[in-house]
This record gives structure tokens, C-alpha cells and sequence, in this order.
């Protein structure tokens, strides 16, 4: 774990923590929809000057900006620590413009999911010690996931991504999830998107190539109903997506998909919910784990590497970070390994 930066990631900023905020500029991209704005600004002005930094820049997102042009616009400035108040989508939109460019990220989160906060270990609801790790906390270098997608008329895009990016059931639950639910329940709300997408999802035939550092290429085919590739492995609730995935190893955890009837999805519920969170904490239950996959089904299969394609026989949803993409028929992902400055706790 790089809980140091090194100095040449840093390109020349300071360290983290009160005392190095007062040779840096501060800047704030908030999310004016999400969470007590008010109260978050309040926050953050209070920081910046005790800090020494004065007074932040202040920028806030829109329909047409996520935050990626407020963070340019930011590092334009001369912003050197940059404090980010929103959801995933936002999150996501400025990692993918503060990559290389030494400026630090703090987040205090807001939104359904925060998976990226929870991974780093955040604090979620409260703003006010949110942004106190974002002037007082370490800072990390973290590797940030890309995602090259190719869409049915053959379009290329390329996306960042610091959670996990999705091909099939997972995005068809998230454009299943009532907006009005999400508001109400919080992440909860997913649980009656992932009832209605299993209920209705179709296997669709796909080719997995994963390239492994200094060893050999693996060649897959499967029928999936949804191919995740994971930049981190944690949901909400301590809940192991993807164990064993880490933010600044250089690689991207992979997880396939592949039930045949209603009871692989089961397994594949009870793989995620008990054997990752509970049997895998322990060496008992991970031997447990090892005897159980060679006398049942094999429905949900681990792999990791340092680049990844998918290929589909037919266009299915793709997702990053709990954001629907659009339809799509292939992927190509990798890790930006060591790309990104975040502020953690000490």
C-alpha cells in the first residue's frame, strides 16, 4: 500500500496535513444537488483558512460538466489539493482529470453509493469529519481503472473509472433502480433493481482475454449474464464484490458471471454475501471455500491481470462506478497504475 507519496508523483506538493495546506491552493468542486451544500462549503472555508490556505476556489458541478472541466479548470488555477463533495459520478469525472497531474484529491462523499469513499475509509454521513481528513489526513497514490468501450456502431470511448466497470446484468440493475427509491432508501434502492434485472437477464456469449504481467495470456469463453472488472471489491455493508482487489496494486480484479438456472444465482448470493464476507476472513473458512468450488458449480469465477478485453456476441449495458454507460459489444480495460494522489485517514 503507498501510503507515501513519492516525490516525483507529487510533482512538488507538500505531504498532506494542516501544516502543508498553507503553501497550497485549495480548491472545492461540489455537487449542488447532492447532500447539505451549505453546510459542506461552510466546512471546507473554515479548513482552508485555519489551514493557512486562505480562501478556496470554488467550482461547482452541472448537467453538461460532471466536475471533469471544474477540475481542469481548477489545476489551470493553481489548485494543488482539490476537495470534491458529491457521488461516484462525480468522484469518477474528476479522478479522470487530476491523473498525472500531482494535485491531490480529498472527497467527502455524498451521494447513494460512495463505493470509492467506503473503499478508502471514509467516513460516510458525516461532512464535517469528511472534510477534515480532506486538510488533515495522509495522502495515497492510488491507481485509477480505464475503460475502453466500443458501442454497437463501433464507436470508441474511453472512460475513467475508480470502482468497477460492468458488461450486462449489474448495469441493466442500475437503469432498473427507481431514481425516486435511490432517494428515499439510499443504496438499498439497488435491491429491487437487481430482483427485476436477475429475474430477466439472458446469458449473452463473451470472450475473456486477461494479460498478466510476465505471464501468459488466458483465453475464456463463457456465457456470462454480467462480466465486472474491479478496481477495488467492497459494497456497501463490508459486503467482498471482488476479494482481494486493491486500489494500488497495478491490476484489475476480475469477476464473471456465468449461472445456468435460478439456483447459480443463488450461489452465486451465497458466494458474495456469506464465503466472501464471512468464510474468506479466516484460513478455515477460505479452505471451507477451496472444498466447496470443486464439488459445486463453478458460477461465479476470480481472475486478475494488467489488461483486459471482453468480447460479446451481442450489445448488452455497460456501467462505471454505478453509472449507465449505454449499450456496448466490446471492452478493453486497464489500470493506470500509481496515477492518482487521494486523501485518506491517518
Amino acid at each position: 500500500m503507498s501510503d507515501l507519496v513519492p516525490e516525483a508523483a507529487r510533482s512538488g506538493a507538500a505531504s498532506g496535513g494542516a501544516g502543508a495546506e498553507a503553501s497550497r491552493t485549495v480548491a472545492a468542486i461540489v455537487n449542488p444537488v447532492k447532500g447539505d451544500v451549505m453546510r459542506v462549503r461552510q466546512a471546507i472555508a473554515r479548513h482552508a483558512y485555519d489551514s493557512g490556505a486562505g480562501r478556496p476556489l470554488w467550482f461547482e458541478t452541472t448537467r453538461e460538466d460532471e466536475g471533469a472541466g471544474a477540475a481542469a479548470r481548477a489545476v489551470e488555477a493553481g489548485a494543488q489539493h482539490i476537495v470534491v463533495s458529491g457521488g461516484d459520478g462525480t468522484v469518477r469525472a474528476v479522478t479522470g482529470a487530476l491523473r498525472h497531474t500531482g494535485v491531490s484529491l480529498a472527497i467527502v462523499p455524498s451521494g447513494t453509493g460512495n463505493l470509492l469513499a467506503r473503499n478508502l475509509g471514509l467516513p460516510i454521513g458525516d461532512a464535517e469529519a469528511a472534510v477534515d481528513i480532506a486538510f488533515n489526513g495522509i495522502d495515497r497514490v492510488v491507481d485509477v481503472g480505464l475503460a475502453e468501450f466500443t458501442d454497437p456502431e463501433g464507436q470508441v470511448t474511453e472512460h475513467p473509472f475508480m470502482v468497477v466497470a460492468g458488461m450486462g446484468v449489474d448495469a441493466a440493475m442500475i437503469a432498473n433502480t427507481s431514481p425516486l427509491l435511490k432517494q428515499k432508501l439510499g443504496w438499498i434502492a439497488y435491491v429491487d433493481g437487481v430482483l427485476r434485472s436477475v429475474t430477466t437477464s439472458k446469458p449473452v456469449k463473451a470472450k475473456l482475454r486477461i494479460e498478466r504481467p510476465g505471464g501468459e495470456d488466458t483465453v475464456k469463453s463463457f456465457e456470462a449474464h454480467s462480466t465486472l472488472i474491479g478496481n477495488v471489491g467492497a459494497l456497501p455493508g463490508g459486503v467482498e464484490l471482488i476479494p482481494g482487489a486493491r486500489i494500488d496494486d497495478g491490476v484489475l480484479d476480475v469477476a464473471v458471471m456465468h449461472p445456468k438456472t435460478a439456483f447459480g444465482w443463488l450461489h452465486i448470493g451465497r458466494r458474495i454475501l456469506w464465503e466472501n464476507h464471512v468464510l474468506g476472513s479466516t484460513a478455515l473458512g477460505r479452505k471451507l471455500i477451496t472444498y466447496r468450488s470443486r464439488v459445486l458449480p463453478n458460477v461465479l469465477e476470480y481472475s486478475r491481470g494488467a489488461l483486459i478485453t471482453v468480447a460479446l456476441a451481442e450489445p448488452v449495458r455497460a456501467e462505471l462506478d454505478g453509472d449507465e454507460i449505454g449499450w456496448v459489444r466490446a471492452g478493453l480495460f486497464r489500470a493506470d497504475a500509481a496515477s492518482l494522489i487521494v486523501r485518506v485517514p491517518r
